[in-house]
């Protein structure tokens, strides 16, 4: 199946292990690592940024096996889930750099088809958070 945007076909990268269980080398408990993900929430982390950070300071290699609730999940029940999920942001501000680059340079037709692209994916995701009540029936995307 071709991708949304291109011709090209599939992805290629690693790919993580299918364990079905949680590995016996990680010390910490489920407690703790939800207190963890609190704490890192509250520093203003994302939950990708949250994620990285338990792999790489904390030596805990995937949430979900070891307290089986992902990430967004713990944020949910402890109520410190952001306003904007975090790829409908990231898209925003992507499209806000393309704007800030259209205002210079006007003729650059490229960036202006990248930039419907981009804007054509944030109504999409718009779209599917509302139905998902993620995001309130009256937002809008301006």
């Amino acid at each position: 199946m071709a991708k949304m945007h291109s011709r090209r076909r599939g992805i290629s990268g690693s790919k993580k292990p299918s364990l079905a269980r949680a590995p016996a080398w990680v010390s910490y408990k489920p407690e703790e690592i939800e207190s963890l993900i609190v704490k890192l929430a509250k520093q203003g982390l994302p939950q990708s940024q949250i994620g990285l950070a338990l792999r790489d300071s904390y030596g805990i290699p995937d949430v979900e096996k070891i307290i089986s609730k992902k990430i967004g999940r713990v944020l949910q029940e402890k109520n410190i889930v952001p306003e904007i999920p975090e790829d409908l942001h990231a898209l925003i501000k992507k499209s806000i750099q393309i704007k800030k680059h259209l205002e210079l340079h006007k003729k650059d037709k490229h960036s202006k088809r990248g930039l419907q692209l981009t804007e054509s994916k944030i109504f999409r995701l718009v779209k599917y958070y509302k139905s998902a009540r993620r995001l309130p029936t009256n937002w809008k995307y301006a």
